[in-house]
């Protein structure tokens, strides 16, 4: 097992908002993903779950010792709906529910038909609806919006807006992260000049997955991006990938990613 490895999978767990966003989701599977995040190594940033499990998930993760753990959750999910009083409502219940963060999703068809003032409208909404305690998180599902530019459009637009995060994907579509995606955003955010993090969502299943993101993000924005404040991935089963490689395990078989 090379060294390096190692590096990059403790650095990867501290960076991961360990994700189930399933339709068979119940109290039970929240709670073994609970379970499953007090790892050995220390847990991931976040746990991200439906919005009806946060008060659970919060529960269950200070019932095992875990109450640096942040819970997520999503709104607008997963279709990016061009409804912006129904995203509102949402993240106004998930945060009052106790969610740390909330992943909204970016209202791209309508983008994509040229219609940017709704998706600032709905950012910026539902930034305020965040109020001072949640983090917002935006996912711009870059593997539709496709095209460099609009994807660097789109990040413009929700940084401006207010985003404290913007987000590849719901990875419920067909393309969901890509390195090429990523290089894009993190651009735009080292151009914008904010603190506005990234977070790679979908497709990063394993050591070297995690190894591209990482080192891409380095490479534009320098070491200190890689923080959790600023920087995530979203996944699910990367976490046994990561767990294998420090426990010095073979991981080839590891990981899949939501």
């Amino acid at each position: 097992m090379r060294q390096n490895d190692q590096a990059v999978a403790r650095l990867a767990l501290q960076l991961m908002d360990l994700t189930s966003l399933n339709q068979d989701d119940s109290t039970r599977s929240i709670s073994n993903l609970c379970v499953s995040a007090a790892t050995a190594f220390g847990p991931p940033a976040a746990l991200c779950v439906f919005p009806e499990y946060v008060i659970w998930a919060k529960q269950e993760s200070l019932r095992l010792g875990l109450p640096q753990l942040k819970i997520a959750t999503v709104t607008n999910f997963p279709g990016g709906y061009p409804d912006i009083e129904r995203a509102v409502a949402e993240t106004e219940r998930a945060v009052a529910a106790g969610a740390d963060e909330v992943d909204v999703v970016f209202p791209y068809r309508a983008f994509m038909q040229g219609d940017s003032d709704l998706g600032q409208e709905l950012i910026s909404a539902c930034k305020q609806a965040c109020g001072e305690g949640a983090l917002l998180k935006v996912i711009l599902e870059t593997g539709v919006l496709q095209e460099r530019k609009l994807i660097r459009q789109a990040s413009e637009l929700a940084i401006t807006a207010g985003a404290d995060f913007i987000k590849t994907s719901t990875g419920k579509v067909a393309t969901n992260a890509t390195p090429e995606a990523a290089q894009v955003m993190l651009e735009a955010i080292r151009e914008s000049g904010t603190n506005c993090g990234f977070k790679a969502a979908g497709g990063v299943r394993n050591v070297a997955d995690a190894a591209t993101y990482l080192h891409l993000a380095e490479d534009i924005l320098g070491a200190d991006f890689l923080t959790p404040a600023r920087f995530r991935f979203g996944a699910s089963g990367l976490l046994s990938n990561l767990v294998a490689t420090l426990s010095g395990q073979d991981a080839t078989t590891a990981g899949n990613s939501y």
